[in-house]
């Protein structure tokens, strides 16, 4: 997994409340057992009609959000199933930071599990980001370890994070490798056990 710790990038916003996994990732593109290749189906039927074209009102389609890295969006964002593969998709199509009110529980953990920074601001500061990043290339900077994000135009807003969850993304750590940083333990352990003591 990636470590993140300074980032920047620029902002997409998806102003909607409410967008559950399955209209993050359709539950059709689901059948891949690898984590990569799911971003090209990433809100799959926001971007795309049904012969496959991209959708000209669609805010992702729009040139100046084809290489976003900041997605902010309403609140309760990733609510219904507790499918990993919508933050595998977010991924893999680019998105490195989540920025929303309030996010479903279980899809905050994949997201910080996966190498996803998932901020939660209040309201009235995504609010303004929306607004922010209606302008072309509006760039938004982020600072995980003095946890806040802000731009070059008077924008600074702090957010908090749990401590292992910041542990892990700045220093890349998945679950595997935070067990794996015991292996020194867990093989005195393995010995001391075959020993009988």
């Amino acid at each position: 997994m990636e470590a993140i710790n300074k980032f920047n990038g620029v902002v997409c916003p998806l102003n909607r409340a409410n967008i559950d996994t399955d209209q993050i990732i359709p539950k059709q593109f689901l059948k891949r057992i690898e984590r990569q290749g799911f971003g090209q189906y990433v809100f799959h039927h926001w971007r795309f009609d049904d012969e496959g074209n991209k959708r000209e009102d669609f805010i992702m389609n729009q040139t100046q959000y084809e290489n976003a890295e900041i997605l902010v969006a309403g609140e309760n964002f990733g609510c219904g199933s507790s499918r990993e593969h919508a933050p595998w998709a977010l991924l893999d199509y680019g998105f490195r930071v989540v920025i929303a009110p309030s996010f479903a529980d279980i899809f905050y953990n994949n997201c910080v599990k996966n190498g996803i920074l998932a901020i939660r601001l209040t309201e009235e500061e995504v609010e303004e980001l929306m607004k922010k990043a209606e302008e072309p290339g509006y760039r938004l900077f982020v600072n995980l370890k003095d946890q806040d994000v802000f731009d070059r135009k008077g924008f600074v807003a702090e957010f908090d994070i749990d401590p292992y969850w910041k542990e892990m993304l700045l220093n890349g750590w998945d679950e595997i490798a935070v067990t794996l940083n015991l292996e020194d333990n867990i093989k005195k352990y393995e010995e001391k056990i075959a020993a009988g003591k």
